[in-house]
Formats: C-alpha cells, sequence, structure tokens
C-alpha cells in the first residue's frame, strides 16, 4: 500500500520532496488501515485519485498561499481533496464556504458562485486538509491515523524551501497546527474559523484576501486573482 499512496502522487517537485517519507513506520501503519477500511467496505472519501489532490494541483516550488482545513467533506460527491472546496453540482454550498465567500466579498467586492476552488489551487494556493481521507458519514473518521503526520511534513516543507509564504490559519486546530511556520519568513494570519459555530468571533471583517494579496504585492509576487468562473447560477447572497 505505500507504493499505492506513493503513485498517486504524480507532481514531481513534491513527489522528489516527500520520496523518504514513504518508508517512515507511520506511513506503513497507516497504508495497512486505510486497506482494512478498504476490505470492510467502507466508503473513503473523497475517491482515491483525489487523496493528494492538493499536492498534485500547486507544485512545491510554486506555493504562495497555505489555506489549512481539518478533513474532507464526508458526504459522497462533494470531497475532491482540495480543503473547503467541492464540486459545483454541490447545492448549495457547504456553509463554511459560504461564510468565506461573504467574506470575500465584504473585503474585496467579489462575490464567486462556483464551489469548485481549483482556480485558486493553479495559482498556488495549497489548499491543505490535515487529514486527507475520511469515511462516508463519519466527520473525523481518519483522525489520529498518520495522516497528520505526513501534511506536518508538507507544511515543513514549505516552511523550509519557500520564502515570503501566506499560511491561513483559520481556527484554533489549523492554528496549532502551524505552530513550526517561521513567521520571520512568512506571514501567518491567525483568525477564527469560518465555520457558522465561530465566524462571529472575529472572522467576519478579518479580510483575510486583501491581507493576502498586500503581503504578496510587497514580496514582489503576482497577488491572487480570487474571482472564479460560476458553476452554477444559484444566489449566494
Amino acid at each position: 500500500m505505500p507504493k499505492v499512496l506513493e503513485a498517486l502522487l504524480k507532481e514531481t517537485s513534491w513527489k522528489e520532496s516527500l520520496k523518504e517519507e514513504w518508508q517512515e513506520p507511520y506511513i506503513q501503519e497507516l497504508s495497512k488501515f486505510l486497506e482494512q477500511e478498504n476490505r470492510e467496505g467502507k466508503t473513503i472519501l473523497p475517491p482515491k485519485h483525489h487523496w493528494f489532490e492538493a499536492l498534485n494541483a500547486t507544485p512545491l516550488d510554486e506555493v504562495k498561499v497555505v489555506i489549512l482545513g481539518q478533513d474532507p467533506y464526508p458526504t459522497v460527491g462533494h470531497a475532491h481533496g482540495l480543503c473547503f472546496s467541492t464540486d459545483d453540482s454541490v447545492k448549495p454550498l457547504p456553509k463554511s464556504l459560504q461564510n468565506i465567500y461573504k467574506e470575500l466579498y465584504n473585503d474585496v467586492g467579489i462575490q464567486n458562485r462556483s464551489a469548485n476552488l481549483g482556480a485558486w489551487a493553479k495559482q498556488g494556493v495549497l489548499l491543505l486538509n490535515s487529514v486527507l481521507t475520511v469515511v462516508e458519514g463519519e466527520a473525523n473518521a481518519h483522525k489520529d491515523k498518520g495522516w497528520e503526520l505526513f501534511t506536518d511534513k508538507v507544511i515543513a516543507l514549505v516552511n523550509e524551501q519557500c520564502e515570503g509564504v501566506v499560511f491561513v490559519l483559520w481556527g484554533a486546530y489549523a492554528q496549532k497546527k502551524g505552530k513550526q511556520i517561521d513567521s520571520t519568513k512568512h506571514l501567518v494570519l491567525n483568525d477564527p474559523h469560518p465555520s457558522p459555530l465561530s465566524a462571529y468571533r472575529g472572522f467576519w471583517g478579518s479580510k483575510p484576501f486583501s491581507r493576502v494579496n498586500g503581503y504578496l504585492v510587497k514580496q514582489g509576487k503576482e497577488p491572487i486573482d480570487w474571482q472564479l468562473s460560476d458553476g452554477s447560477s444559484y444566489t449566494l447572497f
């Protein structure tokens, strides 16, 4: 199974940087666990070819922003490997994504309806979940099985090999995971989570999108175009 996992990672800069990771004991245990889940007939989300979608979509040497999520949506057809993102066929938008879009509109005047954040990923926004798989209908089902160690390594690589990255850490979970980040060489935005349960605690008005782009411009980098092509016609607000 470690070789199966390794084969799912296609992007060359990540593949090279993570090549030693597949021999780590935790990867062996994670692989056994995923095999057992599969043998038991559980539906693992997202589909296997999307497990490393965040890395495959955003090469290490092109990372400008990291947005850190927790684990995939546990509903069939929703998760596709990019945190907070989902397929355009999903209606209504997940509530956290709705709130992200409301803050985007209030911050920079952009109104998105597309649920798929792939266009952000292609511009250097690493949309990384801490845990890369889940079981249908069971949020956090794959917590503490090894994925967190793998994504810690991913964050460490960005921290060490990239310069002037913006880490967007929404909520206590992401902020704890991001403690290893060197804030002297990167910008770390620690704000409340966009979930309806916590957005009122300071997510509203935090202006993450303009702060991200302001920093990138100061670093001499192209800002992120947050506008997405409309994937559907339903009204967000």
